[in-house]
């Protein structure tokens, strides 16, 4: 049977348009031939460029923009999506928006996290936005895998040079290469490349390890789990716990209420 995806994205997709035709591409290729992704980004203005790290390496910011995930994870349930999909490594509000939805809702970040324990002991973490390093370490904590983490550190190139690989990928693959070989030398038997475009990048053009030691397609994580707990609602009945204080979902009528107090009634986002 059929399922769509909600992808969010953290980036503005329509601002960058050759990591939006990867993505698509990608997509294509890893999911089930009846799963649909639907992608979105964020609206058109979030940030002052094409580039939103100078805003959520501020946790403060991180969390204003993380709005934008709240709205439209409630929007994809209102509209029939089967599951959500929060696609960028530091898994903004995943706990909230999970709390609040009848669907499956799975994160980028943690989706990579579960499954480099199924491929190796320890997993290390490659990111380009070196102030996330801290946020990242305390996501395994909180995930339970922190003790599973060899460590989170600096692939030694940016945001830029990521879309520019897009164009010519051999100098940013070489020099992937010399940062996970740190991270494998200290203990790691899987690697994380960090943010999406970055997975997207070295899963487009083969990279899928370094000296043996495999490089994770996180997106294809996310891909893959959100499949799974759609069967497992479908065929066996089986969906996330209810109870507790990050479990229990709120009155859907109150969350509509609280969110017009605010200034964001839900009927007036965008759904694209």
């Amino acid at each position: 049977m059929a399922l769509k995806i909600w992808h969010q994205s953290f980036t503005v997709l329509s601002d960058l348009g050759a990591y939006d035709a990867a993505l698509q591409a990608h997509f294509q290729r890893v999911s089930r031939p009846d799963t649909e992704i639907v992608m979105h980004g964020m609206r058109k203005g979030t940030y002052r460029t094409n580039y939103p790290g100078n805003d959520i390496r501020h946790a403060a910011l991180q969390h204003l923009h993380a709005t934008q995930f709240i709205e439209a994870a409630l929007r994809a349930e209102h509209e029939g999506f089967d599951a959500f999909a929060i696609s960028t490594l530091p898994d903004p509000a995943l706990r909230e928006i999970r709390s609040l939805l009848n669907i499956p809702v799975v994160g980028y970040g943690e989706s990579a996290m579960l499954s480099s324990c199924l491929l190796g002991a320890r997993f290390g973490v490659l990111v380009f936005i070196n102030e996330l390093t801290d946020l990242i370490a305390d996501n395994a904590r909180r995930y339970g895998l922190r003790e599973r983490m060899v460590g989170v550190s600096d692939v030694g190139f940016r945001f830029a040079d990521v879309l520019q690989g897009f164009s010519d990928p051999s100098s940013l693959i070489e020099r992937f290469h010399v940062a996970a070989r740190s991270q494998i030398d200290a203990g790691a038997e899987v690697i994380i490349p960090g943010e999406a475009p970055l997975c997207v990048l070295l899963a487009t053009h083969g990279v899928s390890s370094v000296d043996g030691v495999p490089v994770l397609d996180s997106l294809s994580c996310w891909i893959k789990h959100a499949e799974m707990l759609v069967d497992l609602s479908r065929q066996s009945g089986v969906v996330r716990c209810q109870r507790g204080y990050y479990n229990e979902p709120p009155e859907r009528e109150r969350v509509r209420e609280v969110l017009g107090f605010y200034g964001r009634p839900l009927e007036s986002t965008p759904s694209r």
